[in-house]
């Protein structure tokens, strides 16, 4: 993993962090055009997702477990991370997300969220 991929992915682990799902770092950290297919299916923008996770309706005060966490440069500031995220009892979900470097900033463009089997 390079060093521009390993900054993509750090980025992404951060957004998992409680500290940080309900803090201004997020408004950071997503791209502006951001959009998101959540594990229920909704379709999120970025003015909804930041709206939601400043007023608690989805963080949640536990981190979030992520495993199988891997990264890929698709293109000079392009970026493809995967990974499984768990809450603490709950559905494995596997993520996938986009991260495009704009201005010399890593931010998440595009995150999808998929229910996975509970092996």
């Amino acid at each position: 993993m390079d060093d521009e991929v390993r900054v993509a992915v750090e980025a992404e682990l951060r957004l998992l962090l409680p500290e940080v799902r309900g803090s201004a770092e997020v408004d950071v950290l997503l791209d502006p055009e951001f959009v998101e297919v959540g594990a229920s299916g909704r379709l999120w923008d970025r003015a909804a997702i930041v709206a939601a996770l400043a007023s608690g309706e989805i963080t949640d005060a536990d981190p979030i477990e992520a495993t199988e966490v891997a990264g890929v440069r698709l293109a000079d500031d392009l970026v493809h991370v995967t990974y499984v995220s768990r809450r603490t009892g709950g559905t494995p979900v596997r993520r996938s997300s986009i991260w495009r470097r704009t201005d010399g900033t890593w931010r998440l463009y595009y995150h999808q969220g998929t229910p996975a089997a509970d092996d």
